[in-house]
Order: structure tokens, then sequence, then C-alpha cells
């Protein structure tokens, strides 16, 4: 098996192995890591076929994790994939109307970021173990809504580790916000900030950068890292669950071995659908990426013109967590094609005059949106159909594909990504199928929402308007530096 080594997007001398680079999070000049090439399975996918999803994840996460053993794989693969899912299949594919549905919300957090932030803790302890740290590291992490809870639950209470999120005030739903605002753990601390998802990282990743803070932080025994999806500990997990998935359509007679899948993926930051490009990269069937943006559409432009601007008006919508006009894991795609120069040379004119260009239209993929109006109709539309409801995110994918479908005649089988529980968009997803619901409060509709679509209220949720609220700190988007270093050192 062929060692893996990592190199950064703006400078390829920037270089770590996959527990270095699972440790630091993100390069000393603000790049990202990448895999210096992508992993060749040494299985074929009949033989990865009947795996369990452990052993699955095993057999993926070898190829990145090259430094790690296998018992320390092994360890870290199965403290996250246990019965913290309420499924054994963890990610399973469900066939409802004319596509199949890849479900990721079946963790603690009900949403695709439990996937990798399941594992992430226990990467990151062994990786601190394997390199001799001796600090306390530092978790900080901007969240538009799920990986701030996801990575509070695998966090919270790990000896060694501190976690900071800050999430946008009014830029969450009120299932995302009670989920942060009541969590637990005396490492624990989360921050409203008034602005949106994008203030929040650009803050956090200029801490990343910040070599003065950072030395001045280390002199008093605190390393930071990331649980954002700019940490390679979070992306390369997530490649597992798309073998999962085909493999799981060929089990359903969906496609037959070997055969080409399309795959759509609500997107915000880039992470999620980036994954199944690195699968793609390693040899998984896959024809076309739907690259599905609600109103924030600007990787829909992107893929359509070539143009990246970030220079438009923030829309606030039904899908927060894609309320998004920095998608940082762009930045990796950009590097596999063009290389490290031209990369650095493009995020320097993002950050200067908020736009690039580089022309990756005719690539495996492409982009396509769905207005608020859109996104509605495709919930009421799928429930019509097969009595299935969608979350809103998904929704936006689902709408993206029909669309897509439309103009394109691509009849290739088909799998949704499906992002989140529709219980964490309760009002939102019941007023798409009928409007009397409008004036209802939406705690009460999850009841409503039980009853009509046979699904019980999850576990990790129920009763959530009843718990404490334990984190109540709201501070300006301009002094989160500040906050932190006022929180490590007071």
């Amino acid at each position: 098996m062929k060692n893996i080594k990592y190199i950064g997007t703006r400078n390829k001398e920037s270089t770590a192995t996959a527990s270095e680079a699972i440790l630091k999070g993100i390069c000393e000049d603000g790049g990202l890591f990448i895999p210096e090439e992508f992993p060749v399975l040494d299985k074929s996918l009949e033989e990865l076929a009947d795996l369990s999803y452990q052993d699955l994840a095993y057999e993926i996460l070898k190829l990145y994790l090259t430094d790690f053993t296998e018992e320390e794989l092994r360890y870290c693969i199965n403290g996250a994939y246990d019965s913290k899912f309420d499924t054994p299949a963890i990610a399973p594919v469900v066939k409802k109307a004319d596509v199949s549905i890849l479900e990721l919300f079946h963790g603690r957090t009900i949403a695709f970021k439990d996937m990798a932030l399941s594992i992430l803790p226990y990467l990151m302890k062994t990786s601190a173990k394997k390199n001799g740290l001796d600090k306390e590291i530092v978790i900080l992490t901007a969240t538009s809504g799920d990986t701030g809870k996801a990575a509070l639950e695998g966090f919270a209470s790990v000896e060694g580790i501190q976690i900071i999120v800050f999430f946008p005030e009014d830029g969450v739903s009120p299932v995302q916000k009670l989920q942060m605002t009541t969590q637990e753990g005396a490492n624990t601390c989360v921050v409203g900030i008034k602005g949106n998802f994008d203030d929040a990282q650009s803050a956090v990743k200029t801490i990343f950068t910040d070599a003065a803070l950072g030395k001045e932080l280390s002199e008093k025994g605190f390393v930071f890292s990331s649980a954002n999806s700019i940490n390679i500990g979070r992306l390369v997990p997530q490649v597992v669950y798309y073998f999962q998935a085909y493999l799981q359509m060929v089990k359903m007679g969906e496609i037959k071995l070997g055969e080409e899948i399309n795959v759509t993926v609500p997107t915000g930051n880039f992470g999620n659908i980036l994954a199944g490009y690195f699968a793609k990269k390693m040899g998984l069937p896959v024809k076309t990426f739907i690259c599905a943006s609600n109103e924030n559409k600007v990787l829909y432009d992107f893929f359509t013109t070539g143009v990246y601007n970030k220079n438009r008006d923030f829309n606030v919508t039904t899908s927060p967590s894609m309320d998004i006009l920095i998608s940082s894991n762009l930045e990796r795609l950009l590097c596999i094609a063009s290389g490290q120069e031209k990369t650095k040379t493009l995020m320097e004119s993002l950050n200067k005059e908020g736009k690039y260009e580089l022309d990756l239209t005719g690539g495996d993929i492409k982009g396509e949106y769905a207005t608020e109006e859109e996104t509605a109709a495709a919930i009421k539309d799928m429930f019509e159909k097969s009595g299935y409801v969608l979350d809103t995110h998904t929704a936006v994918a689902y709408a993206a594909y029909e669309k897509y479908k439309a103009q394109t005649g691509d009849e290739t089988p088909a799998v949704i990504v499906s992002t989140a529980s529709p219980y964490k968009f309760t009002k939102d997803v019941l007023c798409s199928i009928d409007e009397k619901y409008a004036d209802v409060d939406f705690f009460s509709l999850m009841n409503e929402l039980e009853k009509i679509s046979g699904v019980e209220i999850p576990a990790p949720i129920r009763g959530i308007e009843s718990r404490a609220i334990l984190h109540k700190t709201v501070i300006e988007r301009d002094v989160i530096k500040e906050f932190v270093k006022d929180h490590l050192t007071k």
C-alpha cells in the first residue's frame, strides 16, 4: 500500500503526514491539505459489496490515513460508527418516487455532519498521541447550522480538547440553535455572532493563520485545530458513504455493478460533494455530480460561467446550512484542476476583489439551483408522490436534479444525498406541504410531522424546547479573535 503524503493547495512544499494534517487543520499560509495523489482501491467493488459500514470505512480510510496502524484505524472507526446511529446500515439508501435517496441523518444530531464528526475526535486524539503533542487542542469551528452541534457532540468532555463554536445568531433554524445552546460539557463554548456564516468562517481561518496569536497561545499550552471540513480528517471519512450508496444501489437492483450513476448533493461549503469527487477519482463509477445550490447560487454561477463572485446579496433561506457565499472546500478542487501557483493567485483575487475566474464548466461537476418556491414545491411533490418528507436542503437537491434531468434528458440512475432530518426544519417543511401550518408553533408541529410522515420524532431532539439554555453569549462579528484569546486566557 502506497504511503500518502498531504500537500498544501497554495504551496506544494507545505507537506504533512495524515496525522499531522489532521492536527494542523489548515496550512500556515491559509491553504488546505490535499492528498499528493489519489489512492487506488486495492479491492474490487465486488469484494467491497458485502462489507459492513465499519469494514468498508477501514478499506477506504486505510488508503488515505497511511500513517495510522490497522489497530488505530479500527479503534477510531468502531468508536465512531456504533449504536449512536439509529440504524446498523449507518447510511441507508431508500427508493422514493423516481430517485434513490442516501440518508445521512441517522446519527446523534440528525444531520450528515455526524458521518465525519463522529470519527474526527478519535482521529485527532490518536494523531496527538502519534505526534507527541503535549498541548491542549482548541477546536475552532464556524457553523451554518449543523457542523456546530455535530462537533460539540463529538468533542464534548473529551480530555485535552476544548471546542469553541461560532454560529450566525439569526441564521439557523430553532432546532439547530437549541441543539447548540443547550450543549453540555465543561470544555464546550457556543457563541452567536451578529453576522452570517461567511463572517464566522473568515474570522476562524484568520485566527489559524495569525502567527503571533498562535505563538502567544502556544506558550500558554494551547494549539488550534479545526472541525470544519477544511480539516482533511473531516473530509476523507465522507468518501466512504459514496461507496456505500453505490453498493446499496447494486443490492437494491437499481444498477448493475460497474454501471455509472449520477449524484446530486445540496452544497454550501463544497465539502460533501468534494468527498464524492474524491470517491470518483478513486474509481467509483460516477458519471456526473450535480452541485445543487439554493438562492445563494455562487457555486451554480461558477460551474455554469467559470466566474466565482461573492460580491452579491446574501439571502437568508429555508435551507440555512447552504447560506454561504465563500465555499472553502472549492479551493481543493481548484488546486486539483490547476495546481498550487494558480490556486494561490485565485485565492488572492478572492480576498482582494471578491472574485476569480477559472473555467471548469466542462468537468464532471455541473451546477444547478433551486429557488425558495422550487424548494417548497419539491417537498410537496415528493410527499404527494410517496409520502416521504424531505428536509429543506435535500429538497434543494431534488428540485435541482429534476431541473437537470429535464434540461439534459440524462436518465442515468441517480442518488440524492439527503443531509438532514426534516425535523430540523419542521415548520418550513410542513408549510411547504400545506399553508395551514403557517401560524402554528414550530415545536407543536413536530407532533404533526410525526403523524403525517410515520417517522417518530428523533430521540436527540424530543423535548428539546424545554431544555436549559447553557450558552447565551452573542458578540459582534469583528471581535471573534479577541473573544477566543480572552476565553482561553481568562
